[in-house]
């Protein structure tokens, strides 16, 4: 069976296109190219440029490709933006979500894995978040993920998909240095960014509700998220199709603070002056969101196994590549 993965051509997707192709898994990649890039994607990968919002793309990609489960990680996923641009990211998140679906039902396709986020959670107060833990969102991304999943469940459960959300915790690294993170807004390569510049690392804030102050966060190597999607997909395709509803974390259940991973940048780039730069709150930002990862185990066979410094060194790696590239 050939799986759709919206998305392909970003940094998450190229991963789990690898990890896909890798088990013999056959992929089409649906991406727009906003912010993916389409030599991310081995030459063999079919790439469809497009959005979630074209039926019509969506229809003749899924005919014409036989395509029978679907990876969807295309999404806006900017907290802070989300705060300004709540309209955008309804339209993108959601509406998108609803087309893409409308689609795949019509379609008869039988097995959907959405690419959903700790941020359904919001500010919680528990040392691990589990899968039942309540959800309750502090901003339109988060708010967007939650009717997301919520959207998801209700369409298997009425045409008969079996369905996977994957609540992805900070995603990090680079399974190999041309697939790394280019962009600039999460937290590792904001800090690359900053050194690049000969500028401070940007800390915001340090009266947070954790020890040293600094957020505390679930950092989970992208090779690794990207073996979950995969394991998913295997879930999804080892029974009949038809009812099964799962939501799994994906994380390690270690946490880390912005503090610490400002001194581990630090360390791995051999960057350590001038020192960090405290700012102010961002809006949107909870205090300790950390996983707990045993139902991924249990449902998809799979645990992280990469650890945080090999984060920071396989980005630092792809950062510099790009950084040099002509």
């Amino acid at each position: 069976m050939t799986w759709l993965i919206t998305g392909g051509a970003g940094y998450i997707g190229a991963h789990v296109v690898r990890s896909m192709l890798a088990a013999g898994e056959p992929v089409v990649v649906l991406d727009d190219l906003s912010s993916g890039l389409a030599d991310r994607l081995p030459h063999e990968v079919p790439l469809v440029r497009g959005t979630v919002l074209d039926r019509a793309t969506l229809d003749r990609t899924l005919a014409e490709h036989e395509v029978r489960g679907v990876l969807h990680l295309a999404a806006r996923k900017q907290p802070a933006e989300s705060v300004e641009q709540p309209l955008r990211y309804y339209e993108e998140n959601v509406h998108g979500l609803t087309v893409l679906l409308e689609a795949v039902v019509a379609a008869g396709v039988r097995r959907f894995v959405f690419s959903s986020s700790a941020a359904v959670y919001g500010s919680v107060d528990v040392d691990l978040v589990r899968e039942d833990t309540p959800c309750v969102p502090i901003n339109p991304y988060g708010e967007t993920k939650l009717a997301g999943e919520w959207l998801v469940r209700s369409v298997g459960r009425a045409h008969g998909l079996d369905t996977c959300c994957l609540r992805y915790f900070n995603v990090a690294g680079a399974g190999r240095p041309e697939l790394a993170d280019v962009g600039v807004y999460n937290i590792i390569p904001m800090f690359f960014d900053a050194i690049s510049r000969g500028e401070a690392l940007r800390v915001f804030g340090d009266d947070y509700a954790t020890p040293d102050g600094t957020c505390v966060r679930d950092y989970i190597h992208v090779a690794d998220l990207a073996d979950a999607h995969l394991g998913a997909a295997r879930r999804l395709t080892e029974r009949t199709p038809g009812g099964l509803a799962l939501t799994v974390n994906v994380g390690t259940g270690e946490g880390v603070s912005v503090r610490e991973m400002a001194d581990l940048v630090a360390d791995v780039t051999g960057r350590t002056e001038p020192a960090p730069l405290v700012l102010p709150r961002r809006a949107g930002d909870p205090d300790r969101v950390v996983a707990s990862a045993s139902r991924a185990r249990e449902e998809l066979g799979w645990e992280a196994r990469h650890g945080v410094r090999d984060m920071v060194t396989s980005a630092w790696e792809g950062w510099q590549r790009h950084a040099t590239a002509p």
